[in-house]
């Protein structure tokens, strides 16, 4: 949908509170479009957005556990609070710009693992 693109391209955060998410593609591009996603720690969000707040040099955006309104604003307020520090803002939307999804980084990782098996394989 063109304006959910939109919208989401043209926002500084993106907030997906999910109580399950397989996988999920909106925190996948809010992350291309510079969007810093606060999302729940549960599903496909899990293994993709890493916690600005346990890794501020390779954060992602914000994470938040519990399904309570309470740890939902924390993650709000951990992310408007790096948000009011420009320069470290930046470069969490520079990080979050660069992550790399495309199915060429995914295939180069699975080449990587087949020649490990059949190198393993053949020193048997």
């Amino acid at each position: 949908n063109k304006l959910a693109h939109l919208i989401e391209a043209g926002a500084d955060m993106f907030l997906m509170p999910s109580r399950y998410e397989p996988c999920g593609l909106n925190q996948l591009y809010s992350l291309k479009y510079g969007t810093v996603p606060v999302v729940r720690s549960v599903g496909g969000l899990e293994d993709t957005i890493t916690d600005h707040t346990a890794e501020p040099d390779a954060g992602t955006g914000f994470k938040f556990h519990d399904y309570t309104k309470e740890a939902m604003l924390d993650a709000i307020k951990r992310a408007l609070s790096v948000y009011r520090n420009k320069n470290v803002w930046t470069a969490l939307v520079k990080r979050c710009m660069a992550e790399d999804f495309s199915w060429e980084r995914s295939a180069k990782e699975y080449v990587g693992l087949y020649k490990k098996a059949i190198a393993k394989h053949e020193s048997r």
